[in-house]
């Protein structure tokens, strides 16, 4: 075989093998449409708590998926669609729409800098949601995986109902099996927030009596 004969025979080869190799290291748009930035979110974790609770792809970018960070960013997203600054017609605060009640119970006890701190309103999130783990941790041991009213019954969806309405409230909608029930201002109920966040991973909220923050 000739030179000429040669390059006809080995030419296309190498051109199919370096559309292959194109292919193979062209970013997947279709993946990263599930991927996030570290930058965007404050998430708060350390590096074990991370490692423990979300899937690291590279260190700009983490799964959501189900885990905790992807619990708090969904319900902020329902009470403000995220937004550190938005207040209600009805004066709840932030980006998880605290009222001043709560605030007071996790020892902050300045509105305006809580409003102003987007920081503090993550911890505020995290010591709320310890706190109502830790007074609904034997109805979380007792209803967890049961139906209410249609609804599989889960620890996230427990959690985000108590967030909405109240430890208490979701006491008495779990113990009477539906019959009472908490709806909010805007119509929001207990069934409905346990419905929508049902299935997250909450294993990183702790169970905690005295779960405060205060001011630093």
């Amino acid at each position: 075989m000739n030179s000429k004969q040669s390059f006809y025979v080995i030419g296309p080869i190498i051109l199919l093998f370096g559309v292959l190799i194109s292919f193979s290291t062209r970013p997947n748009t279709e993946f990263k449409e599930h991927l996030v930035t570290t930058e965007k979110f404050d998430f708060n974790l350390d590096e074990t708590t991370s490692s423990q609770n979300v899937k690291t792809i590279f260190p700009k970018y983490i799964f959501l998926e189900r885990s905790y960070i992807g619990f708090k960013e969904a319900i902020a997203f329902k009470e403000s669609q995220g937004k550190y600054h938005a207040v209600n017609t009805l004066g709840y605060l932030g980006k998880y729409q605290f009222g001043a009640s709560t605030l007071e119970l996790l020892g902050i006890d300045n509105p305006q800098y809580f409003l102003n701190t987007p920081e503090l309103q993550e911890k505020a999130f995290l010591a709320n949601t310890n706190r109502n783990k830790w007074v609904l941790r034997r109805d979380i041991k007792r209803f967890v995986g049961k139906k209410i009213k249609g609804i599989v019954i889960t620890e996230s969806g427990i959690l985000a109902a108590a967030h909405l309405a109240g430890p208490g409230n979701v006491k008495r909608f779990l113990r009477s099996y539906g019959a009472l029930g908490a709806t909010d201002a805007y119509g929001t109920n207990i069934p409905d927030y346990m419905r929508k966040f049902s299935g997250y991973d909450t294993s990183f909220v702790k169970p905690l009596k005295s779960s405060k923050v205060g001011l630093p």
